[in-house]
């Protein structure tokens, strides 16, 4: 377990700190400056308890209920009832790196003040993580207008009610407490509000996607770079005056990571048997991941602005004397981001199966017809082509928006939503299934390698080559492929793949 702290004052979380608090589950701690502001923003709001001026979730209902009143004396009472009522998710669970991610995101955007929420939830949320308390959240759900459907989850833990995880360990959350020296909060004007309406459980699955997407990324070049070895491609498009001159970011990365792993190669030294121009599956596989690469970007930029920007409805202006009803928890932006990764995501699969299938093709290899060792007695990589194929199908599926697809809820009154928590899962799934594919390419780049015979590997591919030897032999004879793929789908999804590979810097 990681013991570094990690510094919050509401405006400097990094992606790279949600990360180590979510999954090293390093400490968190307050500055004073920030504590200060949650400390004044809640005097204020205490100031307009007997208001007769109207706030939305304080001192009048929520939704459609915006115009029932609540008496300061039912507070506890109400927000106590917004929760429960707000406990409407239902399976899969989120896991304890995401919700982590979750509280600490809205742990820090709390400190920005315009929440007004007692100090004493806010030192809950710092609590939580520090002890290792992670309350059971469940994903479907959420609308993506705000993830109040699952985050009020976190709220029924700390009133002691619901189930969390403690260590590891499932139990009752009023136990979890009792284990951990807390007390339950007593719930007050605006706290259930503050509780629920945010993005949080979205925006640390999206943070979780970035870290895991950025590990892919690298393998995902690593294994187009081995099998433009074993189909022998070209390599001029990857030269740098012609990748200058495109201008684009994320090509320029991937086609250096490239260069990289075939440093040293036999493709570098012209020789005879190599197309003029090869398909655009290959000569270009490298802008595609390019463009993947591009659209992270943007979704990161996005994901930095929400880790330090308040969502809040009403949001709470302390030196103005107002709480007013705003929009802050839309998160259109970033779901669009979101899935525009998808659909970039969808090019690099269906390009990776193009080559494989080319891999598979003497025509384009000068090998033999399914990169078979005997052509008369073993059918090699033949009806592997089905598997990658229906992956594909499901992330070109899995690839299309969903945040349009929104219904006009509670009296007409919430008329938009983004659908965000389906999004971000979609993204998931999508990222699995590309595990599989390039482990089934990295299979197919490896075989048409050993039948190539003596030929020079790059400084990198030559070590990938040998992390995929390790797990999956030559195809000497027909054999389970699914045993294969499932052993190249786990050195992918552990990052193995990279294992002493130069220049990866992982």
């Amino acid at each position: 377990m990681n013991n570094q702290h990690v510094m919050i004052d509401g405006q400097h979380l990094s992606i790279d700190q949600v990360i180590q608090v979510a999954v090293k589950k390093s400490e968190v701690t307050i500055t004073d400056a920030a504590w200060k502001k949650v400390v004044d923003s809640r005097r204020f709001v205490e100031q307009q308890m007997d208001s007769e001026n109207p706030v939305y979730g304080m001192n009048r209902g929520v939704g459609l209920n915006k115009d029932r009143k609540v008496d300061p004396a039912h507070f506890e009472g109400f927000n106590r009832n917004l929760i429960l009522s707000h406990c409407i998710s239902i399976d899969p669970e989120s896991s304890i790196e995401t919700v982590r991610a979750a509280m600490l995101i809205r742990l820090n955007i709390m400190l920005l003040g315009f929440t007004g929420v007692q100090p004493q939830i806010v030192r809950m949320y710092q609590q939580f993580l520090n002890k290792h308390l992670c309350p059971v959240i469940h994903e479907r759900g959420s609308i993506g207008a705000a993830d109040i459907g699952c985050l009020s989850a976190i709220g029924l833990a700390m009133i002691g009610e619901g189930e969390v995880y403690f260590n590891d360990e499932c139990m009752s959350a009023r136990e979890a407490l009792r284990l951990s020296g807390l007390e339950p909060v007593k719930l007050g004007p605006k706290d259930g509000l503050a509780i629920v309406s945010s993005n949080a459980l979205f925006v640390g699955k999206t943070v979780l996607l970035i870290h895991e997407l950025e590990r892919f990324l690298k393998q995902a070049d690593l294994v187009y770079a081995l099998s433009l070895e074993g189909f022998d491609g070209n390599v001029t498009p990857l030269h740098s005056h012609v990748i200058q001159a495109k201008k684009l970011n994320g090509q320029k990365v991937s086609a250096k990571l490239i260069c990289d792993y075939l440093e040293n190669s036999y493709l570098w030294n012209g020789h005879q048997r190599r197309n003029l121009q090869d398909p655009l599956s290959y000569r270009g596989a490298f802008s595609v991941h390019g463009s993947v690469r591009d659209a992270l970007d943007y979704v990161k930029g996005q994901v930095r602005l929400y880790l330090n920007a308040s969502e809040d409805n009403p949001a709470v202006l302390p030196e103005e004397r107002q709480i007013i009803s705003c929009a802050n928890y839309e998160i259109t932006s970033l779901v669009q981001g979101v899935e525009m990764l998808n659909i970039s995501l969808s090019h690099m699969a269906r390009i990776a199966c193009f080559r494989m299938i080319k891999l598979a093709n003497p025509t384009f290899t000068g090998l033999t017809r399914f990169l078979t060792p005997r052509n008369q007695d073993v059918l090699g990589f033949a009806t592997i082509q089905k598997a990658f194929a229906a992956l594909d199908a499901e992330i070109q599926d899995l690839c299309q928006p969903v945040s349009p697809h929104f219904f006009s809820l509670a009296g007409d009154i919430e008329d938009h939503a983004t659908n965000s928590i389906y999004a971000v899962q979609k993204s998931k799934k999508i990222i699995e299934n590309l595990y599989y594919i390039f482990g089934m390419e990295a299979m197919h780049a490896a075989q048409a390698i050993d039948l190539r015979g003596s030929i020079v590997l790059g400084e990198g591919t030559k070590q990938a080559y040998s992390r995929i030897r390790q797990c999956v032999p030559f195809l000497n004879e027909d054999r389970n492929l699914s045993l294969d793929m499932q052993q190249m789908y786990t050195l992918l999804q552990e990052s193995k793949l990279l294992i002493n590979v130069m220049k990866a810097d992982v």
